[in-house]
């Protein structure tokens, strides 16, 4: 198709295929939020005893849904909102996205904005009012069309419109962005007064010492510095690179973070910090290599990855050198389990880094955050590499509780089959970076057992309401506080 379908199309005709694709993206679009809605009405009832469930029904049907988009289990939890509020708020706004009159981003942005509703009357008004105005809303900005359709909910239920009266309710503090170039990370947000002078303050004096040698832009010593208090450090160390400099000296840290690196990557790092890549006895960075077979030819740059981050340029791995990082080789495990439940430190350290992250359908977890979790339940699974995988914890209770199945090959492969009969296949994080083999030994397969799911049920841990009364309060509390803001 890309090769020269288009080739002797004419302007006018490639701009009507490009409407006629985001026609068809839209109707495809409501389809699939349509079967989101009726999943999520035969599965989640108000009257299920399990809405009290750490893992409710509503999650049951968010794990099909992650893992049927590839997407992970909160953004799914956005979607069935989105597919609840077309079927059962805005019946005409979902029949304009049905016919592909409107895009996926207008019909987010309604159902979002429209959510403070509450009384059946106003609402109709307001979704009759949306859907003869809302072919109109395209060509909008974000923030065009987010004042576009609060005209609209405040005419007929000004105490909806989602409005920040108070400054200080807008406080926010974000990390990471999707544009984010390799190797550093944007910052923003919004801090009270009082706290961001404090900062300041704090930041001033954490560069305080540094000798006039070093390099650092005020801007990037700033940035140095939040990094050095993220770490519990006390002061900045000088970036000179001299070794007699007094404010030289790293400090150690009980923060851990790990970056799992190759072989060519380290000897490459090792020969530019000027270091043999010896062990160190504290640190806190723990820089991994996965076991490599040696590459013939020339030397390679090698591949670098921040658990957790992705892929970690290079170029930065002598600095950490440098700074004192720790760096120890992945000890592939024996062939034999080990007699217990928990495994050990080695072993546990072996399955963080091949897994990187969360082994269900779309979860993006990093593995130093997520449970250890025996695919097939222990005693009758051994404690071994080839049975052992890492889970979130909302995943954990989902593998637990909710019915789904799992396989695990000696490679760190799980083949999950879920409660509607799907199959997916995960596969090692460290497979998406590095060319390591993290096959472990081939395990009999298990006995035939039949659990109880009704048994496991009842050891679930619970919530203390259920989810739809979260919601509930929730949106009171908004509405309230439009009508009664906050002094400040």
């Amino acid at each position: 198709m890309f090769g020269g379908q288009f080739a002797e199309v004419d302007d006018a005709a490639l701009v009507a295929a490009i409407a006629d694709g985001a026609r068809a993206e839209a109707e495809a679009a409501a389809r699939r939020f349509a079967a989101i809605a009726e999943l999520t009405r035969r599965k989640v009832s108000e009257d299920d005893e399990r809405n009290l469930c750490a893992f409710d029904p509503w999650d049951s049907v968010a794990a099909e849904v992650a893992a049927a988009m590839t997407i992970g289990h909160r953004r799914a939890s956005g979607q069935m909102r989105i597919a609840q509020a077309l079927r059962e708020r805005l019946p005409q706004v979902a029949a304009l996205f049905e016919r592909g009159g409107i895009g996926a981003r207008i019909v987010s942005a309604i159902t979002w904005r429209t959510q403070l509703v509450e009384e059946p009357e106003a609402l109709a008004l307001i979704d009759t009012a949306l859907a003869k105005r809302a072919s109109r809303l395209g060509p909008l900005s974000e923030q065009r069309l987010d004042e576009a359709i609060d005209a609209l909910v405040d005419k007929f239920d000004p105490e909806a419109v989602r409005r920040s009266r108070s400054t200080a309710r807008t406080r926010d503090f974000h990390i990471g962005d999707l544009d984010d170039p390799v190797g550093t990370t944007s910052v923003w947000g919004r801090l009270l007064v009082t706290d961001a002078a404090v900062l300041k303050s704090r930041l001033a004096e954490m560069m305080q010492g540094l000798c006039d040698n070093d390099p650092r832009s005020m801007g990037e010593r700033r940035a140095d510095a939040i990094g050095a208090l993220a770490a519990n450090q006390d002061r900045l160390g000088c970036a000179c690179g001299s070794p007699t400099c007094a404010a030289a000296a790293p400090q150690t840290s009980n923060v851990l973070l790990h970056v799992i690196a190759d072989q060519d990557a380290f000897k490459n790092a090792a020969a530019a910090a000027g270091n043999d890549a010896t062990p160190a006895t504290d640190s806190d960075t723990d820089d991994t290599a996965p076991p490599q077979p040696d590459s013939p030819g020339a030397e390679k740059r090698g591949t670098a990855v921040l658990l957790g981050h992705g892929a970690l340029p290079t170029s930065l791995l002598p600095w950490l050198i440098s700074r004192g990082a720790k760096v120890r080789p992945i000890k592939m495990p024996g062939p034999d389990a080990e007699a217990r439940y928990q495994p050990s430190t080695a072993l546990a350290e072996f399955v963080r880094m091949r897994d990187m992250y969360c082994r269900a359908p779309g979860c993006d977890v990093r593995a130093d955050l997520c449970d250890i979790d025996h695919t097939t339940p222990w005693p009758l699974g051994p404690t071994h590499p080839s049975n052992l995988k890492c889970l979130c914890r909302k995943h954990h209770m989902m593998k637990t509780f909710d019915g789904w199945l799992d396989v695990q090959l000696p490679d760190g492969t799980v083949i999950w089959k879920s409660p509607s009969g799907r199959t997916y296949t995960t596969t090692p994080g460290s497979k998406l970076f590095f060319d390591w083999d993290t096959t472990t030994a081939n395990l009999p397969p298990p006995p035939p057992v039949s659990p109880s799911l009704a048994d496991r049920t009842a050891k679930m841990p619970k919530r203390k309401r259920t989810r739809a009364a979260d919601f509930a309060a929730r949106i009171k509390a908004e509405r309230a506080r439009n009508v009664d803001p906050a002094p400040f």
